[in-house]
């Protein structure tokens, strides 16, 4: 069987709020290196990684409110058509979790149905603050909602200081919750025996800032 080429499947990630634009110019250029599926970063960075990718298929993502979805959804609507003006290829947002927690389930969808008509959406449901019960639920809605790709998370979420086999477990609901979409796998994904067991629980794509260690160990083998 042939194996998977992790590169495919990557998303660069530098989402350092102290990221200087050499950094993000570091990042963009490993990425055409490696050819990483896209680069994940802040909303500032978006034009510069335009010009930096310039002429590649690599995609443009931009993370909009983290870490917990919380700014009004007026306000995220507004950054997220920024996001697309300024040259953005997809949306990783934040699901608003403190609405999840509470089961104001109906606002959670109308935002988020508003949202992914913008741009492709992947939506992080920050699964490190949710119980097995609040993921399934997140899922489904992201689903309803028209997203493309459900994610786990991003900085600042509990799922950071998780077991990675609590993570696999996380991912395992999230497919079986939501068919037919792709999932996100993210945080504390530093090696390809992380990136392999992931993808063993079900993840389609790996967000990680680890992704050139990731490659070398790849290229090793």
């Amino acid at each position: 069987m042939k194996r998977l080429n992790p590169a495919k499947i990557i998303e660069h990630t530098n989402i350092k709020a102290s990221a200087t634009e050499k950094e993000i110019r570091k990042t963009c250029q490993e990425a055409r290196k490696y050819g990483f599926r896209g680069v994940c970063v802040n909303p500032e960075w978006v034009k510069l990684c335009q010009e930096e990718l310039e002429g590649t298929n690599i995609k443009i993502i931009v993370l909009i409110d983290p870490p917990m979805g919380l700014s009004s959804h007026l306000n995220r609507v507004e950054a997220c058509k920024k996001a697309k003006k300024d040259g953005a290829s997809e949306l990783d947002i934040v699901m608003n979790i403190i609405d999840m927690k509470y089961e104001r389930f109906d606002e959670v969808l109308e935002d988020l149905k508003e949202i992914t008509k913008i741009l492709p959406t992947k939506v992080i449901i920050g699964s490190g603050y949710l119980t097995d019960k609040e993921i399934e639920k997140a899922s489904e809605l992201v689903k309803k909602a028209g997203a493309f790709c459900v994610k786990t998370a991003t900085e600042k979420d509990p799922l950071e200081h998780i077991e990675l086999k609590e993570k696999a477990k996380h991912l395992q609901i999230m497919k079986k919750s939501a068919p037919g979409l792709k999932i996100k796998a993210a945080g504390k994904i530093r090696a390809l025996k992380d990136l392999n067991m992931m993808v063993k629980a079900g993840a389609d794509i790996i967000g990680t800032s680890s992704s050139v260690e990731i490659m070398k160990q790849y290229k090793r083998r």
